[in-house]
């Protein structure tokens, strides 16, 4: 696991994601039991992390539109690729980013994206807006997690052993960024398929 910080710049990919929120809009999602997940949620790439009623996994449709997810940007792939390369991560190509738009109050329980066919290659995860907690735990839940504080621009790789580690985040403070508001906004890059 290794902490890029302030490695993105969020005045660059904040109109990029305005304008993915323009073709694939922000959405709260269910899960298996009907319970809605805390984050606005959406996706680009060749396929999109969804859940509801039938569980997680990835579609190469938007559900709600019935479209292909936007392409995913070239910065976007980029800064995923050069900052996984860095980490030590040379081969990652990933072909969905999940796009996470906390608002105050909003946090994530504790655990492990399991739905990648595979799981050798890292998650990169970005942080834009308020800043947040991140929490790391162990291989199953009842370790105790332990606290990284994360800012707006910080970009944090995990894959090899840390790769399957139970996450999450602490329920966003409320603030105001200057760039992106009263909102936490996290890109996950993966290599779905």
């Amino acid at each position: 696991m290794v902490l890029f910080p302030g490695r993105a710049d969020p005045d660059a990919l904040a109109p990029l994601i305005a304008a993915i929120a323009d073709l694939a809009p922000f959405r709260v999602m269910t899960t298996r039991s009907g319970g809605r997940l805390a984050a606005a949620m959406t996706s680009v790439g060749a396929c999109g992390w969804v859940s509801d009623r039938r569980g997680y996994r990835y579609e190469t449709l938007d559900p709600e539109t019935g479209r292909a997810w936007p392409d995913m940007p070239l910065v976007f792939r980029r800064l995923a690729v050069e900052t996984a390369a860095e980490a030590g991560f040379a081969d990652f190509a990933p072909d969905a980013c999940l796009i996470n738009r906390y608002a105050v109050g909003a946090g994530m329980g504790l655990h492990q994206d399991r739905d990648e066919a595979d799981l050798g290659q890292p998650v990169v995860s970005v942080s834009l807006g308020l800043p947040a907690v991140f929490l790391i735990g162990g291989a199953d839940r009842t370790m105790r997690a332990a606290p990284l504080p994360v800012r707006s621009g910080d970009v944090l790789v995990f894959g090899g052993p840390a790769r399957l580690l139970f996450h999450g985040i602490r329920p966003v403070k409320a603030g105001l960024d200057p760039v992106f508001g009263p909102f936490r906004y996290n890109l996950t890059f993966r290599k779905a398929r």
